[in-house]
């Protein structure tokens, strides 16, 4: 019996090793990645642990919602949670990224549900850029004709302002760290259809989404279309030292209090307008009062 023992784990201990030289190779005592059958080629891996925290905060209206839902089919690597409230102070968001194991942080807040604004943070230390989300428009909007496979991994394309300045580089790498798929990734697909495309124009980012066709020149926006208009960059997560503050952003209380008022200069305007012909008519009424006094008379 115990021949019989030594014998199946002298055979057991072989696979092992046969495994693991497989696996392994040895150079100078270190250890190598494994190789493919083909030469020349590493195998394939995911490499890129990328995971983005997609969160919004309650009161969100629902066309900010179906943003979320798209960017969550465009974003195979997004893991997301229970909506957060703002009673807690946004710190709050660190601990449950680290408690759902991802690295980066989307979050979409809402005030009086009319003015949304995003949050893209990196975990742990920072940075983080506040973004003030305009003209959103969803996949499921009739203009937008294109399609694309859920899962697939998107080509991310910036134009040439994105290297001008320091503020819109560190934008620029934040955005390709979010928005762009982990090659590899489990849940993504081995396909390549579609471009987000990232454009500067007013100081402001405009993103768009194209199908891409089976002629090269030939590009369907799929949606979702939306602008960001950057506000601040902190050094930290949620907060810190402020890097960078946009000097052109004017917010959307002050664009809507401004919009008031040119509505009522224009009311008062008209009323000015009115009183002052009611005043000249009654100054000519008070002219011709008096019929019998003979106005040519020397």
């Amino acid at each position: 019996m115990a021949k019989l023992v030594e014998k199946i784990n002298k055979k057991s201990l072989s696979k092992k090793t046969k495994k693991v030289k497989k696996q392994i190779k040895k150079t100078n005592g270190e250890k190598v990645e494994k190789v493919d059958a083909k030469p020349g080629k590493l195998a394939k891996k995911w490499r890129n642990k990328q995971r983005v925290l997609l969160v919004s905060s309650r009161g969100v209206s629902y066309l900010a919602r179906h943003i979320l839902t798209n960017l969550k089919t465009l974003m195979p690597h997004t893991r997301s949670d229970s909506k957060f409230s703002r009673k807690h102070g946004l710190q709050e968001l660190n601990e449950i990224a680290e408690i759902r194991n991802c690295n980066k942080v989307f979050y979409l807040e809402m005030h009086k549900r009319q003015d949304a604004f995003l949050w893209m943070s990196a975990q742990p230390h920072g940075p983080s850029v506040k973004f003030s989300l305009e003209n959103m428009h969803t996949m499921e909007e009739l203009k937008l004709t294109g399609n694309c496979l859920k899962g697939s991994r998107p080509l991310l394309a910036f134009n040439d302002e994105f290297d001008s300045e320091p503020h819109w580089k560190l934008i620029k790498e934040l955005l390709i760290q979010v928005m762009g798929t982990p090659y590899h990734h489990p849940k993504s697909q081995p396909f390549v259809d579609h471009v987000l495309n990232f454009s500067i124009l007013d100081n402001k980012i405009w993103v768009r989404n194209f199908q891409i066709g089976e002629e090269l020149n030939s590009l369907a926006e799929v949606g979702p279309r939306f602008v960001l208009n950057p506000i601040k960059i902190f050094d930290g997560c949620f907060g810190g030292a402020v890097l960078y503050e946009n000097p052109k952003y004017v917010a959307p209380v002050v664009n809507r209090r401004l919009a008031k008022e040119r509505a009522s200069f224009k009311y008062n305007n008209r009323i000015a307008q009115k009183l002052s012909m009611e005043s000249r008519k009654t100054d000519g009424d008070t002219f011709m009062a008096d019929p019998t006094q003979d106005v040519f008379k020397v």
